[in-house]
């Protein structure tokens, strides 16, 4: 069973594949930020509503399986991801106490694919949805 999420006005499984790197692919995660990363990725997620679903920081790169709620964009929660983490990075665990105008710790890009319903199922769904409907309506007809 999927968990669906709830909004006021919407109901929602919008699950993301997001990948995103350091500057030049530097081998940056290590140590102690490795094991750390996921505590401040979770912290940020759950300050904008994000559910950090999975993730895992390799060496160069870091994996997210991130359930964003449709009144968020994907390029707009990755943006903040990368940029609130950078600062806590630098701050934490790079000692930089001054102003980041220049600094850079992500790369520029990212990858993303969605994790979506099953295509086979959405077909046959759609394929049979008249003939769904026109037996609800019978059912209805003969007061069942």
């Amino acid at each position: 069973m999927r968990d669906w999420q709830s909004q006021s006005h919407v109901k929602h499984y919008c699950k993301y594949h997001v990948v995103f790197v350091p500057k030049y692919r530097k081998k940056s995660i290590y140590g102690r930020l490795r094991r750390d990363i996921g505590s401040i990725l979770r912290e940020l997620c759950r300050q904008q509503g994000v559910e950090l679903v999975e993730g895992y920081a390799m060496r160069d790169h870091i994996h997210m399986l991130l359930m964003i709620p449709p009144k968020y964009s994907v390029a707009n929660t990755v943006g903040f991801l990368k940029g609130k983490s950078a600062i806590r990075i630098f701050r934490d665990y790079l000692q930089v106490k001054r102003n980041f105008t220049g600094r850079h710790f992500w790369a520029r890009g990212y990858c993303v694919s969605t994790v979506g319903l099953d295509e086979k199922m959405i077909r046959e769904y759609i394929k049979n949805q008249e003939k769904e409907e026109i037996r609800q309506e019978q059912m209805q007809l003969a007061g069942l």
